[in-house]
């Protein structure tokens, strides 16, 4: 078994220490298994762990059997992904479906020996989205990988893949990190003290939504909502009206603007969540102090099974947006359930 102490090089992977551990010990013992499904909720860090592992096994000056230098040319190369034995995909912005067109040149770049590594590493996220077609010609190569060859999937649940994928895979859970794992990588990015606490329990355990809603931007809007659903008669066409100018306002590009979207309607997920628990007899502990009697009159207005409903709505245009339905469309559909 290697030394904890001798992986420096994964400093920046917090709360999975022992998935380093435990790929260490299979790189040590020469057993690494040629294809490899990373799931677990978004942003808890596989497609770093990924990137990380990649950077480790292509390393040219290792400081010790799984601990990458990050300064050879190899390490530099992966880093700023032009490494000549590392294929990277993903399902197109603008795509529902992971295209076979694309699975299709990935495989034909794994057929290619390395070129200067010692393995050939294809990272394929969005792993969730492979349609038939393209799920079906991945496991051809998943059945007679070509030799060297290091296969990573990256998806949410292992559910969705062909239960043939999964059985020809090892199958890695990556959980939610710690409220304190999350809080310290926020505090890393400059974030203040109490604003991480919020953020880090508002995330559920995900640093990469931790630091979508960080953004200064959308908590403003968060009041503009609650001020909306709390006044004497919301007016949902304004804050209809709003809530588009807002999204738009992340970038021209649809990518972009589904994000905000969807971060919007997390932290409306949020305020509902707050309001349940008022109409339970509960007091919310992390409710920001500004929002307390807003929140209040919000749980009194709907009550508890309207709330509920509420959020069910939220979801299902989380899942709209995911599934690329005309983002206007489905904004207006949940804000006009709250009329």
């Amino acid at each position: 078994m290697l030394f904890r102490k001798a992986i420096v090089s994964w400093s920046r992977i917090r709360g999975h220490e022992h998935w380093v551990q435990a790929f260490a010990d299979v790189v040590d013992r020469g057993r690494l298994a040629h294809a490899y499904l990373f799931a677990g909720p978004q942003g808890v860090g596989k497609k770093m762990f990924a990137e990380e592992l990649t950077k480790t096994l292509l390393c040219e000056k290792p400081a010790s059997k799984f601990a990458a230098c990050d300064q050879c040319h190899s390490c530099v190369q992966v880093e700023a992904g032009t490494h000549p034995d590392v294929i990277r995909a993903a399902r197109p912005e603008d795509r529902v479906e992971f295209p076979i067109a694309v699975m299709r040149t990935v495989l034909e770049q794994m057929a290619l020996k390395p070129a200067r590594g010692s393995h050939k590493i294809a990272i394929i996220d969005d792993a969730d989205d492979l349609n038939e077609e393209s799920a079906n010609a991945f496991l051809k190569t998943l059945e007679e990988p070509p030799p060297n060859a290091l296969l990573i999937l990256i998806a949410t649940d292992p559910e969705g893949q062909l239960p043939t994928i999964v059985s020809r895979c090892q199958v890695i859970r990556f959980q939610p990190l710690p409220v304190a794992n999350v809080v310290e990588i926020l505090r890393q990015q400059g974030v203040e003290q109490a604003k991480s606490e919020q953020l880090a329990r508002l995330s559920g355990g995900s640093p990469g939504l931790a630091l979508g809603l960080a953004d200064s931007a959308l908590w403003e809007f968060r009041q503009k909502m609650v001020e909306q659903l709390a006044s004497a008669r919301p007016n949902m066409v304004r804050l209809s009206k709003e809530w588009e100018a807002f999204v738009q306002e992340a970038g021209k590009d649809g990518g972009s603007q589904r994000r905000r979207s969807a971060l919007c309607i997390d932290l409306l997920i949020d305020v509902l969540d707050n309001a349940v628990q008022y109409s339970v007899g509960v007091e919310p502990l992390a409710l920001p102090p500004q929002e307390k009697a807003a929140v209040r009159t919000i749980a009194e207005r709907y009550g508890q099974q309207r709330l509920l409903e509420l959020v069910e709505r939220c979801l299902e245009a989380k899942r709209h947006i995911d599934r690329m339905v005309q983002l206007v469309l489905a904004d207006e559909a949940l804000l006009d359930a709250f009329a």
